[in-house]
């Protein structure tokens, strides 16, 4: 299996040699920059797996850096930063950054953070080996091999919508549109919380089928038979 490629930006030479050192160890493939406006760049002639990403850095922030790639790419970024204040956890996370760790942090739990954020951005090989993800209409419920979950009637059409076009990214809007037919007025935020629960209800299988891209909305990631 080829080795997660991951790119380190980090200004600081000790603390880049020894995360490059630390992750090589742990079996990935790693490159480091150490300023920021080589990055995007960077990041499109190469996609790598997942980025660690300094807050502060020259030629170009972490934050913009993070908002730039946003514009194109739904890889995993970490953030590493010293400034420890809630406002800057909010915003980059806001931003579309996948998870935040202050300085200075542990490398087992850096490396705990890394496994979690590939984990859930990447579609999982195991969920799509043990078959085809089914949605039983006379059931209302989804199933996988020999598992099965109900669902509930707005749950149902979630998943027809989503499964109907694997890979294909819905905005809320659209979801909401298949959602509520009688077109009443509500929140696009009733749309993540239904995500909330459906992915709670899917912990039972392995993987996580159901995917965020930043700032677009959701996509279903598995092979599908809708029947």
């Amino acid at each position: 299996m080829t080795a997660l490629h991951i790119l380190i930006v980090e200004d600081e030479p000790k603390i880049a040699q020894g995360l490059r050192e630390f992750l090589a160890a742990e079996g990935y493939t790693v490159s480091v920059l150490c300023d920021g406006s080589e990055v995007v760049t960077w990041v499109r002639d190469h996609s790598p797996d997942a980025v660690l990403l300094d807050l502060m850095l020259p030629g170009k922030d972490g934050m913009a850096i993070c908002r730039e790639l946003r514009t194109f790419s739904a890889l995993p970024i970490l953030m590493l930063t010293a400034r420890v204040e809630e406002v800057d956890r909010l915003l980059g996370l806001d931003l579309g950054a996948d998870d935040y760790l202050c300085k200075p942090f542990s490398l087992r739990e850096l490396a705990a953070r890394l496994r979690a954020v590939l984990r859930r951005c990447r579609p999982d090989s195991n969920a799509e080996s043990g078959g085809q993800w089914q949605l039983d209409v006379e059931r209302w419920e989804l199933r996988l091999g020999g598992q099965s979950v109900p669902l509930t009637p707005v749950e149902f059409r979630l998943l027809q919508q989503l499964m109907g076009k694997p890979g294909r990214v819905f905005s809320r809007p659209q979801l909401m549109r298949a959602l509520y037919e009688d077109h009443r007025i509500v929140s696009d935020r009733t749309v993540d919380s239904h995500i909330r629960n459906l992915r709670r209800k899917l912990e039972v299988f392995p993987g996580e089928p159901i995917q965020s891209v930043y700032g677009v909305g959701f996509r279903w990631q598995g092979t599908t038979d809708l029947g």
